[in-house]
């Protein structure tokens, strides 16, 4: 007799193989890489280089950096990003949101721009990776689902407003107080209408129409870049900086220099609750634009495996003199529509990146700080998504309720606080919606060959003299019994006649001890009132807690029935027979058996 082979136990080697690529996950996708997709993802980094310069520039500008920081944002932590997370088409670097958050955080505890602050800067940064990593490590990816769409586009708009808000002394060349709130900034600029220069505002307001036409005429050239050297232009032609309009300087011909963050236990308790208002809003960029940009692609996202590459993105490029990154969507989306097919679209892109700050850095001394400004304004505009907010709008008033809160928040509180706020008015309007779980009450449709239950608030039709039909759409748990109590008490005393309530529990997902109890006591209740209350179609995992709960007893094992069609059998038999003989409903084919049932309808 022959013996078949047993399977072979997973030896080391196997476990090691199969971890390999959650720990390292580009061995998943470098046998991708041929000589085709070479090509595409070497155009696709030129193009993401030519895009990020104007905006790194700028995006270091809204962080109170000096602008070189901005573009070594986008050079490590771009790789790292790019190794060891799952999108294909995923692209790290420095955003608008981001950067303000950045500024808002640290610019309370140093000068902008001062050793002291770019000292915080890395150290926020760093301190970012780490509870972005801690959170992937942990396979956590499902928190960003906590950052609902209401609260990120809500956020967002208020961070538009408020960039546009810290440009103003520089797009129309007056001084304003720094680290002015919302409010105080625009009364003081109000106040220095007479004082706006003439000639920064049109280098500004040129640079700022350059890239509108350029965005609008010739969308696949790099707009930005282009207005920026327009700007350059006017202002040499304005004589500009010999009437007030300031240069950004040259930037250093310089690859991003290894720095040591300095976090002792005083920075981490200061900079810690920014960091993690940096870290989830990063996070939650960073998987939503790869999420969207995957929709395209066919491509599956790990949303932990995400936490992990920008974690590890965050860490490096604050060693490497970058501040907090996220996922950019501009930069992501030329990507994908450059034709990039793996990662290295992204590594290309850092590269050629780092030559050309190699190349043209001294070119910046040029560079008009009003000219910026314009291109900042424009990338603030953008980040307001009018669609989306009168979506939400009309689709739910809740939500838009939170969006608002949001906004407002964002404006009049502070950033760190607004993304906290929004998070937690989400998880409450979501734990309001369920611990209030729905009654439905339903009844017989006569036209239905089987008699179907159908919503009689859909169609008004007459229900059992004795019998209550209703659907529980919701779970049963503590936060939710108090309702459900009520609920039952309430349609008793709406319907004393009908004494006898059938539940119909198909959507019910779970119950726990609390629901247990809940049940336990309301069964006793009715039935000293004379009442009985019945389920059928639970589930097995209710039902397996109501036995082992002792609730199941209480209740009565001949009150919990399979499906509906046994429930509504075995509870007509056991209605009153007097009351039968004389109803003249007969809503049930049951009915004909009863009492009196030559009145079937």
């Amino acid at each position: 007799m022959e013996q078949c082979d047993l399977p072979r136990p997973p030896s080391r080697f196997d476990t090691v193989r199969q971890a390999l690529p959650r720990l390292l996950p580009f061995l998943s996708w470098w046998p991708l890489v041929n000589r085709r997709t070479l090509r595409a993802d070497l155009w696709a980094g030129l193009t993401g280089a030519v895009i990020v310069l104007p905006q790194g520039v700028a995006f270091a500008a809204i962080a109170g950096l000096p602008p070189v920081y901005g573009l070594y944002a986008a050079m490590i932590p771009v790789i790292a990003a790019a190794f060891f997370g799952s999108s294909h088409h995923l692209i790290s670097g420095p955003t608008t949101a981001i950067s303000l958050v950045v500024y808002a955080t640290v610019s309370q505890l140093a000068i902008p721009g001062s050793p002291e602050y770019i000292r915080l800067v890395l150290a926020l940064t760093v301190l970012t990776g780490l509870a972005q990593l801690g959170l992937g490590l942990a396979r956590l990816g499902g928190l960003v689902n906590f950052v609902s769409h209401s609260v990120v586009t809500g956020f967002t708009a208020g961070a538009a407003i408020l960039i546009l808000t810290s440009q103003l002394g520089h797009f129309f060349g007056v001084t304003l107080p720094g680290g002015g709130d919302f409010l105080g900034t625009w009364l003081a600029f109000f106040r220095q209408l007479p004082a706006i220069n003439p000639r920064v505002a049109a280098i500004a307001a040129a640079t700022l129409a350059l890239a509108l036409l350029f965005r609008r005429l010739w969308p696949r050239l790099p707009g930005l870049l282009l207005a920026l050297v327009g700007g350059g232009i006017v202002c040499h032609f304005l004589d500009g900086a010999a009437h007030g309009a300031r240069l950004v300087g040259a930037l250093p011909a310089s690859l991003p220099p290894f720095s040591l963050p300095d976090i002792d236990l005083d920075t981490f308790r200061v900079l810690f609750p920014g960091a993690l208002a940096v870290a989830m809003l990063g996070l939650a960029e960073a998987v939503s634009i790869a999420r969207a940009v995957a929709v395209r692609s066919q491509q599956r996202i790990d949303n932990s495996q995400e936490f992990v590459g920008q974690g590890l993105a965050n860490i490096l490029g604050g060693f490497f003199s970058g501040y907090a990154s996220s996922g950019s969507f501009t930069r992501t989306g030329v990507n994908f529509e450059a034709g990039a097919k793996t990662p290295l679209a992204a590594v290309f892109s850092a590269v050629f990146l780092a030559l050309v700050l190699l190349l043209v850095a001294p070119v910046t001394a040029y560079l008009p700080i009003a000219a910026m400004a314009g291109v900042i304004v424009l990338v603030a505009a953008n980040l307001v998504n009018v669609r989306a907010i009168r979506h939400i709008a009309v689709t739910d008033k809740a939500e838009a309720g939170i969006l608002a809160a949001t906004f407002l928040a964002t404006l009049f509180v502070g950033l760190e606080f607004a993304l906290y706020a929004g998070v937690m008015l989400s998880l409450l309007l979501y734990l309001r919606r369920t611990s209030h779980p729905h009654f439905i009450t339903l009844a017989p449709d006569p036209a239905s060959p089987h008699r179907s239950l159908v919503n009689v608030r859909r169609r008004p039709l007459r229900e059992c003299p004795q019998l209550k039909i209703l659907r529980l759409d919701g779970s049963i748990f503590f936060g939710a019994v108090n309702h459900i109590a009520e609920e039952l008490h309430r349609t008793v005393l709406a319907s004393p006649e009908q004494c006898h309530i059938l539940i119909v529990g198909s959507g019910i997902n779970f119950i726990d001890a609390g629901g247990c109890h809940m049940l336990f006591h309301e069964a006793g209740s009715m039935r000293l009132s004379g009442r009985e209350i019945f389920f059928c179609s639970l589930k097995g995992e209710v039902m397996e807690l109501l036995t082992r709960g002792g609730c199941l007893a209480r209740i009565g094992a001949q009150n919990v029935f399979r499906d509906k069609a046994s429930a509504i059998a075995g509870i007509v038999s056991r209605l009153d027979p007097e009351r039968c003989a004389c109803c003249r409903e007969r809503v049930f084919s049951e009915c004909a058996k009863r009492p009196g049932g030559e009145y079937v309808f």
